[in-house]
């Protein structure tokens, strides 16, 4: 929902009543107002005086990315997919370099300016926001199509975990908000993933936009790449 702070528009997100203690969330948001970057969506103070706790954020006039991607699907080039992708590269290698883990990176968990920037948001926000997209294991719950082979069995979450929701949101931006695995359910997806099978280019997806997605689905996470490779090999295919 949106409102002003200090006479700017802003977005104000709820916590889930019940979902962390006061406590843990003061603490994950300290650590989220230190962190500040370009295409990272500023955090830029927390309500824990009222129930349910909220979050104050940088209003994104055009809303979330998978929705622009749908909303708009059919006139974008495949450049502009590019630079979508790189905004969203800059903003993990940020994290990344901070030693944040992000752990729910999608196209619905960033959005976009009026500018057409795509930034980054909803980082840390697994442990507290849940919802239907998530899938429960071993008591804590996570979206299955963009999750690691580890985050699926063990509940392991890296930087490398991050990279793999990465190769998914390349994938959903080039197939234009396309649901990934669409024809599978949550439990045929990881059989299929467990099996070696991978999401397919997206026809917009240059040969070499496809491969980068494939070296972030690799099943060791010493395999796949870091952001920063990501950001140096995107920057290259883009001429930038």
């Amino acid at each position: 929902m949106g409102g002003t702070w200090r006479h700017k528009k802003v977005a104000v997100k709820m916590i889930k009543e019940g979902a962390m203690s006061e406590a843990e969330f003061k603490e994950e948001a300290k650590v989220m107002t230190k962190l500040s970057h370009s295409k990272l969506v500023q955090l830029y103070g927390v309500v824990t005086q009222r129930s349910p706790m909220c979050m104050v954020f940088e209003f994104m006039e055009q809303g979330a990315l998978l929705s622009y991607l749908r909303d708009k699907r059919g006139t974008f080039s495949p450049n502009t997919l590019l630079k979508m992708c790189l905004d969203v590269c800059d903003g993990m290698n940020y994290l990344e370099m901070s030693n944040y883990l992000h752990r729910d990176l999608a196209a619905r968990n960033c959005l976009v300016s009026k500018n057409n920037v795509v930034k980054v948001a909803d980082f840390g926000m697994a442990r507290f926001v849940l919802d239907n997209d998530y899938t429960s294991s071993q008591g804590s719950k996570f979206p299955v199509r963009w999750s690691a082979l580890e985050v699926i069995k063990y509940g392991r979450y890296t930087s490398k975990s991050d990279v793999w929701a990465f190769g998914v949101l390349m994938w959903e931006v080039f197939s234009e908000g396309h649901l990934p695995y669409e024809n599978l359910n949550n439990t045929q997806v990881v059989h299929s993933i467990d099996m070696g099978q991978r999401l397919s280019k997206p026809n917009l997806a240059p040969k070499d936009v496809h491969v980068l997605m494939e070296w972030c689905w690799k099943d060791n996470p010493e395999d796949r790449p870091t952001f920063d490779e990501l950001l140096h090999q995107l920057g290259s295919i883009a001429n930038v």
